[in-house]
């Protein structure tokens, strides 16, 4: 069985939860695009051998997983947090608003969430885990979750705004990113809080 899939059956045998969703956030850092957060209860009777952080697979590791852990899960829900409201509240309140949205979609209701990095909503019940998209697998499937939903994302909004090759850097702040940002300026979906150039 894939190791991160045991941390979490071991934590599970631990507790009196049945039900714990992993949580994890994709493009905290980019210059444009939301932030999306997935919130995903595995089914531990399926193996997923080669999940894993997400930003340790490739693009069609990710593909193959996404539609895995969609097939297999038993509940999970995505949240997308538009640039526009990360400039009204700030990028930390956005993330937050997201995982409280994905959290509590979820359906079945979990009881219990793991959420990546040092910060938790306060209504959400569990605790923050610092790279945990590298030590829980329910952690890896949400943040498989969150960077392809968010990739998809980004594909489409390059058919809206190809001027800024949104499907290659995704949003971030890349080279061919900022020279875009000087010729064209910024679009609706530019986050206008972030340094744009």
């Amino acid at each position: 069985m894939n190791h991160l899939l045991q941390n979490d059956l071991d934590l599970l045998s631990s507790t009196s939860f049945t039900m714990c969703a992993g949580l994890d956030e994709a493009g905290r850092g980019a210059l444009a695009g939301p932030v999306v957060v997935a919130a995903v209860v595995l089914d531990y009777h399926i193996d997923l051998p080669v999940l894993n952080d997400s930003k340790q697979l490739t693009a069609r590791q990710r593909d193959k997983l996404y539609s895995e852990i969609v097939s297999s899960a038993i509940c999970y829900s995505i949240a997308a947090i538009p640039a526009k409201t990360i400039d009204r509240v700030n990028i930390l309140q956005a993330t937050l608003l997201g995982f409280k949205k994905a959290f509590f979609k979820l359906e079945p209701k979990a009881q219990y969430a793991l959420v990546d990095g040092k910060d938790i909503p306060p209504t959400i019940p569990g605790r923050a885990v610092i790279k945990g998209d590298s030590r829980q697998a329910c952690i890896a499937a949400a943040s498989v979750l969150a960077k392809v939903y968010r990739d998809r994302l980004m594909i489409e909004m390059d058919k809206l705004y190809p001027e800024y090759s949104f499907a290659q850097h995704k949003g971030y702040g890349t080279k061919a990113h900022y020279a875009a940002l000087n010729s064209f300026g910024a679009c609706k979906e530019h986050r206008k809080t972030f340094r744009l150039h």
